[in-house]
């Protein structure tokens, strides 16, 4: 199933009509053909971001960095403990085949 993309113009269009308040939102995302939801999430994303129209762009570019620098950190941190929670597994299915015991088998759907 393909996902069909839409410019930031189009969106930013859409969003302007829905603030007018001319028309209802459902009203405008079936002018559009769209789905009322995610007229409402580019409508919450535009107004969250607002803001950022009335800022200095060096500050918001050193935002933007910062914001991308704690990501990394994170995505750093998770592949870290990704990797120690492999290794501790494979280290407790090898007692267990040493021990001769079968290894359990965890079910997905009981996680």
């Amino acid at each position: 199933m393909s996902y069909k993309t839409y410019t930031s113009e189009f969106k930013a269009k859409v969003v302007i009509e829905v603030l007018q308040g001319e028309k209802s939102l459902s009203e405008i995302a079936s002018q559009y053909n769209l789905n009322p939801n995610m007229v409402r999430n580019w409508k919450s994303e535009f107004l969250e971001n607002a803001s950022m129209i009335f800022e200095n762009p060096k500050k918001a570019e050193k935002a933007a960095r910062r914001k991308e620098e704690a990501l990394k950190k994170e995505k750093e941190t998770m592949l870290k403990t990704i990797g120690q929670l492999t290794i501790e597994r494979d280290f407790l299915q090898d007692c267990f085949r040493r021990s001769g015991r079968p290894v359990p088998e965890l079910d997905p759907e009981k996680r």
